[in-house]
């Protein structure tokens, strides 16, 4: 065979030079990858009960959820995190191969079943299920160079404004925010002012939930009416409570005499950081760090490229004094 191409240059080079073709187009139309998934489903349940401990997180709400979610089909492992500030992250990983929209729907299903055993403050909260894996895609860091923002600010923005633009970029399925999270209005009761009155604390959050709702007051002159009405008003009330101000005048108790003990008489109000136990930093700078994490079987090189767009084309509309960097992006090696 070797003799027939050697006596025939010309021919062989003609086949050399088809083969060659041949291949370059055969490259170009080749698939990026087709590697199977390596890594397992993994969905996650998160529920917050306010002012508990890690302790009473686990025994109230991880250990309920817990005892329904054992013996889902294809379960790999369960593994529970509960923190002191109350919140608790269940971690359901199945085995190999489990398609990831089943898991999360048998998950949420068995997670249904263990909400008559949550506590009440727990269920109004809300417990999430959603799928996602054990270490983010990317971390992406908003900082204040100038110090003109702290780190409440820039993690407040980006509850508020990256947030919802970052779970849209096709493959994201979590974004958390590190730091001091949302503003929050804050009371810090004192306890001898409350032993004076004879108050408890349960009374103060009573108070609280009973005056800081939405009031639908309806409406004037709706139907039926009598002859001759014929304008309808609709009414608004005043809804949730916005200032400190506002917060303060809540009334705690009315005495016989008429007198009464307000919020503010028995606690400091401010406006503050929802967490105090996180402080963002970036390069020595006040910052918050945005984790985002990919959903299962979606193509990372694609959302990261996704995020990294949003962010430049966000980034035109940032307020003064900010700006964004990418310390970690898992799809790059350098």
């Amino acid at each position: 065979m070797s003799r027939f191409f050697i006596d025939r240059p010309i021919l062989a080079m003609v086949i050399a030079i088809i083969t060659v073709i041949a291949g370059v187009v055969s490259a170009l139309r080749l698939p990026v990858a087709q590697f199977p998934d390596i890594v397992p489903a993994e969905i996650q349940i998160q529920g917050t009960y306010v002012g508990a401990d890690s302790i009473t997180v686990e025994q109230s709400v991880a250990a309920p959820i817990e005892q329904q979610i054992s013996g889902i089909p294809n379960l790999g492992y369960i593994y529970s995190t509960n923190e002191n500030n109350g919140r608790s992250t269940v971690k359901v990983n199945f085995l190999l191969g489990t398609d990831v929209n089943t898991a999360q729907i048998l998950t949420q299903m068995r997670a249904n079943q263990a909400d008559s055993q949550l506590p009440e403050a727990v269920r109004a909260f809300g417990v999430t299920v959603l799928p996602s894996t054990a270490s983010p895609l990317m971390l992406v860091t908003l900082s204040s160079p100038d110090q003109s923002r702290d780190s409440i600010f820039l993690a407040n923005y980006a509850h508020v404004n990256l947030n919802n633009p970052l779970l849209r970029v096709p493959g994201v399925s979590q974004i958390t925010v590190f730091g001091a999270g949302k503003y929050a209005m804050r009371m810090w009761v004192r306890p001898d002012t409350l032993l004076k009155l004879n108050l408890t604390v349960s009374e103060v959050l009573a108070a609280i939930n009973a005056q800081n709702t939405v009031n639908p007051a309806g409406t004037i002159g709706g139907e039926p009416v009598p002859a001759g009405q014929e304008f309808t008003y609709t009414v608004r009330a005043q809804g949730r409570l916005v200032t400190e101000e506002e917060f303060g005048d809540i009334v705690v108790r009315a005495e016989p005499d008429g007198s009464m003990v307000r919020l503010r008489d028995v606690a400091d109000i401010i406006l503050g950081a929802q967490y105090c136990n996180l402080i963002g930093r970036a390069d020595s700078n006040p910052g918050a760090v945005v984790a985002i994490y990919q959903t299962p079987g979606s193509n990372a090189l694609e959302t990261a490229a996704g995020v990294r767009a949003l962010m430049t084309d966000w980034e035109k509309r940032f307020p003064t004094g900010i700006r964004y960097e990418i310390p970690l992006d898992t799809t790059r090696s350098g």
